[in-house]
């Protein structure tokens, strides 16, 4: 599957997350994103070797921060959904 088409799927995950945190349903959030974790960790698995790498493993520790833990860099569900919406121009059916 392309990268950019992994990136959507997260990004879903992602869009999920937020909008059951905005309704305040804990549970369905750890749902979506233990789901967008495992597609993260499937990504950074296939970036093995590659320079891209690094940058994913910090997406995952942005994530992981923001919806599982204390929010150290003090990120927003927004500035991370942004970080995946960007790969849309790019996806092909």
């Amino acid at each position: 599957m392309p990268l950019s088409m992994q990136m959507l799927n997260i990004g879903s995950e992602i869009s999920r997350a937020n909008r059951w945190k905005a309704k305040g349903n804990q549970n369905q959030v750890e749902r979506a994103i233990f789901r967008a974790l495992e597609l993260i960790d499937l990504t950074i698995e296939a970036q093995r070797g590659k320079h891209s790498l690094k940058e994913f493993t910090r997406m995952r520790e942005t994530v992981c921060d923001y919806y599982l833990g204390d929010n150290f860099y003090r990120s927003t569900g927004e500035q991370i959904q942004r970080d995946f919406d960007m790969f849309f121009p790019c996806a092909k059916p």
